[in-house]
């Protein structure tokens, strides 16, 4: 297993926003984390991430806890903003590349061609389509072991996704592990390897996909109705 999660547990105040979630994720496969908005997802990544410390519960990467090392091997891309409004494409670019040492220039310059933006473009005056592809562009650029995007898909357009998600897949090769947040499962269903249905802080349903289709009878878009409706 690249990443263990073990009992993880995250409290704010009065509210806990992730309660017990145990996961094993093995190395070189798509993971889609599901859920809708408030289920637990975006705090469980930040706290893979290590951006958010957990109240309890352990989390390893590579049976090392997360820390300095970890953050090296791990991209992340939040749903947040993270650029500043003087910030161009360009500057994106080196602002990614000051921070990350396995950032490579000339991947983010072929990502930036493919998702059809130019390295003059302000950042704060892109729509939110193109803001969404901007920060795939510089997850991506990383040459990490893990990616973990939430909810990538965030205001592209119905026609742009696909070529998103198979230029992501291009990127990260197989060895490479993702985990891609979403409640777009539709646009999911075909290209994951394993689904995590997150509800309330707590894992609803996990297992290989294929296997949850066969044991339900039922699509994972079915199955995401089901828990959720």
């Amino acid at each position: 297993m690249i990443l263990q999660s073990n009992n993880l547990v995250k409290k704010y105040m009065s509210k806990t926003a992730v309660n017990g979630i145990t996961l094993d994720i093995e190395a070189g496969k798509v993971y889609a984390l599901l859920g809708p908005n408030g289920s637990g997802k975006t705090t469980w990544m930040k706290m893979v991430a290590g951006l958010v410390k957990p109240t309890s519960g352990t989390i390893t990467y590579k049976g090392i806890s997360i820390g300095i090392e970890s953050k090296s091997k791990i991209a992340y891309m939040s749903t947040e903003p993270f650029f500043y409004n003087y910030m161009t494409v360009k500057d994106v670019g080196k602002y990614y590349k000051d921070f990350f040492s396995d950032f490579d220039e000339k991947r983010y310059e072929e990502l930036i061609e493919r998702m059809e933006l130019s390295m003059k473009d302000k950042a704060k005056s892109l729509s939110s389509g193109m803001a969404a592809k901007l920060k795939i562009a510089a997850t991506m650029a990383r040459k990490a072991e893990l990616y973990m995007l939430d909810e990538p898909l965030n205001g592209i357009d119905i026609i742009a996704r696909e070529r998103i998600i198979t230029t992501i897949l291009e990127v990260t090769g197989e060895e490479a592990t993702l985990i891609i947040s979403s409640h777009l499962v539709d646009e999911l269903e075909k290209i994951i390897d394993n689904a995590i249905f997150v509800k309330k802080g707590t894992i609803a349903m996990n297992g290989e996909a294929e296997e949850l289709r066969l044991a339900h009878g039922k699509s994972i878009v079915e199955l995401y109705k089901e828990v959720y409706a």
